[in-house]
């Protein structure tokens, strides 16, 4: 289901908590709403759609990848972006890293771990500062 985009800053900079299996129409709601603005939105974090969970998806070029209860182990490469995000306004800067490594849960709850560079690491990491209530 298309959810509506959660701009509510003081909901926006709490963290989230764990999800579980129970989660799983989450997953499956941010999916519908990252197509739903796939013309100018490449990844979304559970709290943009009202949900404090950690569940993020991502578009990087590539099939939508959910990832569950996300968790970024290591990072390498820092450098200075300028972000835009649906649930705020304007473009802002954030420090982000051009290599990361990465430890989620896929959609059936089984243990991944990936690396990722680029403009791919830089909206996973959007979207884990997210989960961590960290808006840019």
């Amino acid at each position: 289901m298309v959810r509506p985009i959660m701009r509510d800053m003081m909901f926006l900079a709490r963290p989230s908590v764990p999800a579980t299996r129970d989660d799983l129409q989450t997953a499956q709601d941010l999916a519908d709403t990252l197509a739903a603005h796939a013309d100018h939105c490449v990844g979304m974090a559970a709290n943009m759609i009202g949900v404090h969970k950690r569940i993020i998806i991502v578009d990087g070029g590539f099939l939508p990848l959910v990832m569950i209860n996300p968790v970024i182990t290591k990072k390498s490469g820092p450098y200075e972006a300028e972000e835009g995000c649906l649930s705020l306004a304007g473009v802002r800067k954030a420090k982000r890293w051009q290599r990361i490594e990465v430890e989620y849960l896929d959609r059936v709850f089984m243990k991944k771990k990936g690396t990722f560079e680029g403009y791919t690491a830089q909206i996973i990491q959007h979207e884990v500062d997210h989960c961590d209530g960290i808006l840019i």
